[in-house]
């Protein structure tokens, strides 16, 4: 049984936001059945430092602090005619690394976290290929163009075509494409025209050792009134418009009924259109937390109120496995297998979103019904031992190979 090579845009330890968590868990499950190499990129030299239990199981690794300036990127893909998304990842080194491992080590499978990776992937590599796109990029940009203008609408419509472009020619090298859900899944067989076998989904879990122990103390919120909370990365622009949305729209409308409510915005990074939301209309920006579970158990209501959004959002798996009401708008909760009104409410808009929440508040017996059932449906489906079970397989290991490596 040869080796694994894993490519990933970012360090996938630790766990602590979307796309790490799903390289995270991906990574884990392979270096359960064979020996793995890593090339990946860190943030700064803090993330590269990052320690983890399982890094000294690694066959070996590369880590390279990205560094590369957006302007430069930039320039970069006008004059070579890619787009950004793969010159911000360019690097020799990693190239060398990977041209290292698989000159002396037998790889008999190449796994890409992120299309930006697959430019790393040799032309002459012959072995297995599966490539891990998560959400279908290009899509985001275009949505990014249609509702932007200027500028930055031009530079964003040229993103989407070429990421379309680049997206198609690695599909059609890979020998399986995942999606984080059967709709992106959908969406990307119908713009490459590639067949079901091909490009397949497998959705992201939840560890429910993690969120669903009983052991989590609530932080310590100034008990006054309802607490409405929105969590994630808070420089992913998508993150940034929806609780802009959220506090400038919707919150008007809860405070006309509930004067003493609370919007917390929970989560890394908050850029400065975020933080010049806090002491408004009952927002509060906290920024990172220690323990995101100690939000969420303080939480009355949890809101995910994106405009665009591609996957599943784990935000909203983390709330539901917590037994916590979430109210989200439709493409937050794309992919998700719940029902509306009986596991989660979908709002259909800013006012909508408003109502959702007002009506909770004012039902709390509704809300612990609607996050009771949200937390039953999330610890039977959504655990990532059952999410990954067919990983082994699409990498070329049989089960019987599988088991004795585990043993």
């Amino acid at each position: 049984m040869g080796d694994i090579l894993f490519l990933a845009h970012r360090v996938p330890w630790p766990p602590n936001r979307g796309d790490k968590i799903r390289s995270h868990h991906f990574l884990q499950k392979l270096m359960d059945i064979a020996p793995v190499h890593l090339a990946c990129f860190a943030d700064d030299e803090e993330e590269k430092r990052a320690d983890w239990g399982r890094k000294t199981d690694l066959a070996s690794s590369k880590i390279i602090v990205r560094n590369k300036p957006k302007w430069r990127a930039g320039i970069e893909a006008l004059l070579s005619g890619n787009p950004v998304s793969l010159t911000s990842f360019q690097s020799p080194d990693i190239q060398d690394y990977v041209d290292q491992v698989l000159a002396t080590r037998s790889i008999d499978c190449i796994f890409v976290f992120s299309g930006q990776m697959a430019q790393f992937i040799p032309p002459d590599y012959s072995g297995r290929v599966v490539m891990d796109f998560a959400d279908v990029d290009s899509a985001k940009f275009e949505s990014y163009a249609a509702s932007g203008s200027g500028p930055m609408a031009w530079i964003n419509c040229r993103e989407g075509q070429l990421l379309q472009q680049f997206e198609q020619a690695v599909a059609e090298r890979a020998d399986s494409s995942l999606f984080v859900s059967e709709a992106e899944a959908a969406l990307f067989r119908d713009r490459s025209g590639l067949s079901g076998d091909r490009v397949r989904a497998i959705g992201n879990g939840i560890d429910l050792a993690f969120y669903g122990g009983d052991d989590v103390r609530s932080a310590d919120v100034e008990n006054r009134g309802p607490l409405i909370l929105f969590t994630g990365q808070m420089d992913y622009q998508p993150n940034v418009q929806a609780v802009h949305s959220f506090s400038t729209e919707a919150m008007p409308a809860i405070l006309a009924r509930f004067p003493d409510a609370r919007f917390a915005i929970v989560g890394r990074a908050p850029t400065q259109q975020v933080t010049q939301l806090e002491g408004k209309r009952g927002t509060v920006v906290v920024g990172p937390v220690d323990d995101i579970r100690s939000w969420i158990k303080a939480a009355d209501v949890v809101v995910a109120p994106l405009r665009i959004a591609r996957g599943i959002q784990n935000k909203v798996l983390e709330a539901m496995a917590m037994g916590k009401p979430v109210v989200a708008s439709a493409c937050a909760a794309e992919g998700i297998d719940a029902l509306s009104g009986e596991h989660f409410l979908i709002a259909d808009s800013v006012q909508d979103e408003a109502l959702l929440v007002g009506e909770l508040l004012d039902h709390p017996t509704r809300a612990r019904r609607l996050g009771e059932q949200a937390r039953i449906l999330i610890h039977s489906q959504y655990s990532w031992q059952t999410q990954l079970a067919g990983l082994p397989a699409l990498c070329g290991f049989i089960e019987d190979r599988v088991t004795e490596a585990a043993a």
